[in-house]
Parts: structure tokens; sequence; C-alpha cells
């Protein structure tokens, strides 16, 4: 069996705290990462316009690289943008939704932090997983723009301002009875050994990553041989920052960087 091709897209580079899980358990698959750095943050963007620009990258991709499934590895565009992908590819399209299922059975206190993006935390979707699952428990919910940008720093080398992570998440340090933290977008795994040292009251911070990567392992099952092909990561704006980038994405296994323009 020729080994498949699997797409992940982000708005940015958080989504490789998903690819790195895929990879640990499906080492040999041909990895494409997208990020859509122009549209870069998608918190505060509006639904319409995630829709039509993940449909249109996805689609644009698939035009180069026939793909065997696609990653949506982020939480945001997970809350919008799953029907209308399954609409249009007949290949398996797996989403990005918080642990709030997995937090509402570990947690010990009922008190759960959702921590997320600023649009992930208003949307319906998220409510009705919390009264699905967790109406037992105290769900307070925090949005954060401003982890994300750290978060994306991070990875690109440089030191993280201990002061202002803090200041993103210093109402819930007085909350000595939150014990859960769900990590609602990709982005923050890369911050967790942070906001232990923030939030030493927390026993839990939990991420779907690992349930995503075996979810994937099952769709696809196990390829037979290597890909020969090079990973590859495309992007929707060229930046100065491009360089960081690449060698961020090379520390992950990723071989090269290509700018993608939509309506060509």
């Amino acid at each position: 069996m020729t080994a498949p091709t699997i797409l992940f897209f982000d708005s940015g580079i958080g989504g490789l705290s998903v690819y790195r899980e895929v990879k640990a358990l499906l080492p040999d698959c041909h990895y494409l990462y997208c990020l859509d750095n122009a549209f870069f943050p998608y918190s505060e963007k509006a639904e319409q316009a995630i829709i039509e620009r993940c449909v249109a990258i996805c689609q644009k991709i698939a035009q180069q690289q026939p793909l065997d499934l696609i990653v949506i590895a982020c939480n945001t565009a997970s809350t919008v943008v799953l029907p209308a992908l399954r609409e249009k590819f007949s290949c398996p399209v797996v989403g990005t939704v918080p642990a709030i299922k997995p937090a509402a059975q570990q947690t010990k206190t009922g008190v759960i932090g959702l921590l997320a993006t600023k649009g992930t935390v208003k949307r319906p979707y998220v409510d009705k997983l919390i009264q699905d699952y967790a109406s037992h428990c105290e769900v307070e919910k925090l949005g954060s723009t401003e982890l994300v940008k750290i978060a994306e720093e991070k990875l690109q080398g440089y030191p993280v301002d201990p002061i202002r992570l803090l200041r993103e998440v210093k109402d819930w340090q007085r909350n000595l009875t939150l014990d859960t933290v769900i990590l609602g977008c990709t982005h923050f795994p890369f911050l967790k050994a942070e906001l232990k040292a923030c939030l030493p009251q927390v026993k839990y911070f939990l991420d779907p990553s690992k349930a995503i990567a075996k979810r994937v392992k099952d769709l696809l099952g196990e390829s037979q041989q290597k890909s020969a092909k090079d990973n590859l990561v495309y992007c929707t704006k060229e930046s100065k920052e491009q360089l960081a980038l690449l060698k961020v994405f090379k520390q992950f296994g990723f071989a090269e960087l290509h700018a993608l323009t939509l309506g060509e």
C-alpha cells in the first residue's frame, strides 16, 4: 500500500502539536502542512470567511497533491468548517475539538477551565459540548489571542515573558478549586510548562492531539511502505519571518516551504 498523504491545516503553526502526535503513530506517511498566515489569527474572523478560505485552500492544495485525509488542526476553524469540507471532499476530514468530555470525567473538584481563542469560546458548538458532557461541572471559559501569539513566538525561538503570559490567566490564579484545564487551541500545548508554573493548583492539562492521532490511524490503517516524497509546508503570505518559519518546520521533518496564492 502506498503511503497516504495527510494535510494539516491551521491559521498558524500551532497545528504542529497535533501533527507530532500523528507522525509518532504513522511515521511513514507523506505530510503536508498549510498555515493560512495571511488570515492569522482566525479567532476574531467572521465564520463565513473562515469557511470560504479553508475550503478554497484545501481545494487548491488537492489540485497539486491528491489527499487521503485532511486534519483541521485548529479549534476555531473546526467549530465552523467541517460540514463544508466534508461536502466537498471524498477523503476523511478530521477536526479538532476541545477535550470537554475527558475533562468532565477527570476533574475531582468539578471545576474546569476552557482555555481557547476568543472565537472558540463564543461558538454555540462549544456550548453544546459543555451541555452534553459537562453539565454537572462548573466550566470557566477564557479566550485569549495573546497566548496564540506567545506560542508562535516560542516556536520561532523567542523566550516566553512570564509576566505577559500571567496577565492572560491571572483571573484563574485565585480559583483554587480549578483542577483541570482544557487546552482548547492547538497552540497551547506548546505553553504547557509555562501554564503549569502560573497555575500550580491545576492537576490536569488536557488536549485532544493523542485522540486525534488515534482517530487518523484508525481511518488510514498502517501504510506498508515509507513515503519517498518530501514533507512540504504551504503558507498563504510571504513574510520576512519565512526563514524562521522554515527552520521551525525543518525541526518537525518538513523539507520545503511554498507560498500558496488563492485565486490563481
